[in-house]
């Protein structure tokens, strides 16, 4: 059986889409990029860009009971694979040891004009 979460505190998802769906374990989630959750997307380096994904994924985890520490895989897409260096340097941050797999793929263009989108897949023990 599938869930949805849904929260007011991340960046909205159109009304085809979901932010997150857990099924069982496993929590996915939409890609998200680096937008506000009134909508606002945001200008910046890509630090500050990286971080206002991660704020949004954070959050809609929160929302399904778990945390960054239980992601197991992580898709990013990028406009420009040069900020990549940068983007790690920060991305470790968010995650600890042993680190989440990742693909990293250059497209050539994100919704809303963004440079950097994310989707995660966590894992965690449902309660019973």
């Amino acid at each position: 059986m599938k869930q949805e979460i849904k929260t007011p505190n991340a960046q909205s998802a159109p009304g085809l889409l979901s932010q997150a769906i857990v099924v069982g374990d496993f929590i996915y989630t939409a890609g998200f990029i680096h937008m506000t959750p009134d909508g606002k997307v945001i200008d910046g380096t890509p630090e500050e860009k990286l971080s206002q994904v991660m704020l949004n994924i954070q959050t809609v985890l929160e929302a399904a009971g778990a945390t960054l520490s239980d992601v197991v895989k992580v898709t990013l897409y990028v406009t420009d694979i040069s900020i990549l260096p940068t983007i790690n340097k920060h991305y470790v941050t968010y995650f600890s040891e042993p680190f989440p797999v990742r693909e990293a793929i250059c497209v050539k263009a994100l919704p809303l004009g963004a440079s950097i989108e994310m989707s995660v897949v966590a894992y965690k023990k449902a309660t019973s």
